[in-house]
C-alpha cells in the first residue's frame, strides 16, 4: 500500500499536466475568423551582467568563500568550499550567493577580487598569514571576516575566528587532569606560534587550576631533537605530560615517555589530535587525553558528505559547513544593500553546528563546548562529555 500511493499520485499529476497543456494549446490557436493576427509576445530580456561577470543579483548577499583551491592545501579548501555549498543545499539558503576565491593564488589578490565582485562578507581564510593579508582591504571596505585559522593574534575588531583554538583545548585538558588528581605537570613545546601560545596556557591554567608546571622543553621536529627532549623533561617526576605538537610527534614521542617515566604517566594532546583516528593503534598512546569538540555530529556529516561527493571530508570542512549555518541565520536580519550584521555574532546564547556549541567571546574568537576523548585499542572514548551550551 505504501509503495502504490506514490505511483497514483504520479500518475495523477502526469495526467493533470497533460490535460493542462492540452488546454492552453487549444486556447492558443482560435483565432476569430476575420481578426487581426494577435502581437508577437515580447520576451523579457535577460539580465545583463555584471562589469565583474557575475549576474546581477537583486535578492540575495553575496558572500565570498576565501580557501586554497590550488597548491599545497588545496584538498583541504576544496573541502570546506563543498561542505559550505552542502550547508547552502540543506538550509535552502536562497537569499545568499557564495562564490569560491583562491587564496593561493595571493589572498590580498583574492580579497580585491571578492570586493571587486560585490562581496558583502568573507568567509575564510584559512591561514593567519592570508588573514593578515586580507583584513586592510576589508576593512577600509567596511566587510567583515569570518576566517578558518585559529591563529588568536587576527582577530580584531572586523575578523572573528571561527577555528579551533589550541588556548581552549589546553585549558580544558589540563583542568579534566587536575580534576582526577593530577598536580605535577610537563610538557613537549613545538617551535614557532603555536608552541609559544601552547606552553604559556599551560603554565596558567595548571596554576589557575592548583598544579604547577614541573618540566617544559621544546624540540625540532626529529627523532633525535624529541629524544633528548624527553630525557630533559625527565629529570623530574611529573603525573601528566602536555604532547601540544600532532598525532605523529606524540605516537613518537609516548614510547619514549613511556620506557623513562613508567606507564602510570598520563599523557595529553590539544585539539591537534582530533583529525588523527590511528592514534587508537598506537599501545603507547592508550589511555591519553585529549580535548576536541564531539564527532558525534560530524560522523552524521561525513556520511551525507560521503554520499554527495564520493569521498570523506577533511576535518576542518566543518568550519565551512558551520560558517554556512552562520551566515544563513543571521542573513534573515540582514537587509539587501545593508552591511552584513556582524554585531549579532556577539550573540551570547552562541550558535550550534557539526562541530557543537560555539559563540565569539572576548577578543572575536570562537569559544567552543569540548570534550575530553580517551585514546584506546577499540576506538576513542568520550571520559568527559561537552557541555549542551554557555
Amino acid at each position: 500500500m505504501a509503495e502504490g500511493a506514490p505511483r497514483r499520485q504520479s500518475r495523477l499529476f502526469t495526467l493533470g499536466g497533460l490535460a493542462l497543456a492540452l488546454l492552453l494549446g487549444a486556447c492558443s490557436t482560435v483565432i476569430p475568423r476575420g481578426a487581426p493576427p494577435p502581437a508577437p509576445v515580447a520576451k523579457p530580456a535577460p539580465k545583463p551582467a555584471a562589469p565583474n561577470g557575475l549576474p546581477e543579483d537583486v535578492e540575495r548577499h553575496r558572500v565570498a568563500l576565501l580557501v586554497p583551491l590550488s597548491g599545497p592545501n588545496a584538498a583541504v579548501g576544496r573541502s570546506i568550499a563543498d561542505a559550505a555549498a552542502m550547508a547552502l543545499a540543506d538550509t535552502g539558503g536562497k537569499a545568499l550567493r557564495i562564490t569560491n576565491y583562491d587564496t593561493a593564488l595571493g589572498a590580498d589578490a583574492a580579497a580585491r577580487k571578492a570586493l571587486a565582485d560585490g562581496n558583502k562578507l568573507f568567509l575564510g581564510p584559512l591561514l593567519g598569514e592570508d588573514v593578515r593579508a586580507v583584513t586592510p582591504p576589508a576593512e577600509a571596505a567596511g566587510v567583515p571576516v569570518i576566517a578558518f585559522s585559529n591563529d588568536a593574534s587576527v582577530a580584531g575588531d572586523d575578523v572573528w575566528l571561527l577555528g579551533f583554538s589550541p588556548a581552549q583545548s589546553i585549558d580544558r585538558i589540563v583542568r579534566f587532569a587536575r580534576s582526577k588528581g593530577l598536580t605535577r605537570f610537563a610538557g613537549l613545546i613545538p617551535p614557532g606560534v603555536y608552541g609559544r601560545n601552547a606552553s604559556s596556557m599551560l603554565i596558567r591554567t595548571a596554576e589557575a587550576a592548583g598544579g604547577s608546571v614541573v618540566a617544559m622543553q621544546s624540540y625540532q621536529r626529529s627523532p633525535t631533537s624529541l629524544a633528548a627532549a624527553v630525557r630533559a623533561i625527565s629529570k623530574e617526576k611529573f603525573d601528566a605530560v602536555l604532547i601540544a605538537d600532532s598525532g605523529r610527534i606524540a605516537m613518537t614521542s609516548a614510547p619514549l615517555i613511556r620506557k623513562a617515566e613508567g606507564a602510570g604517566v598520563r599523557i595529553l594532546g590539544t585539539e591537534l589530535w582530533n583529525t588523527e583516528p590511528s592514534l587508537n593503534n598506537s599501545p603507547a598512546m592508550a589511555g591519553a587525553w585529549f580535548a576536541s569538540v564531539d564527532d558525534t555530529l560530524f560522523g552524521q556529516f561525513t556520511t551525507r558528505y560521503r554520499a554527495r561527493y564520493g569521498r570523506p571530508p577533511y576535518r576542518l570542512a566543518s568550519l565551512g559547513y558551520d560558517a554556512v549555518l552562520l551566515t544563513v541565520r543571521i542573513a534573515k536580519d540582514w537587509k539587501l544593500g545593508d552591511r552584513f550584521p556582524a554585531d549579532a555574532l556577539s550573540d551570547p546564547g552562541g550558535f550550534a553546528g557539526v562541530d557543537g556549541a560555539f559563540r565569539f567571546a572576548r577578543g572575536h574568537i570562537a569559544e567552543r563546548a569540548l570534550a575530553v576523548h580517551q585514546l584506546g585499542p577499540g576506538g576513542g572514548t568520550i571520559v568527559s562529555p561537552a557541555p549542551t551550551g554557555f
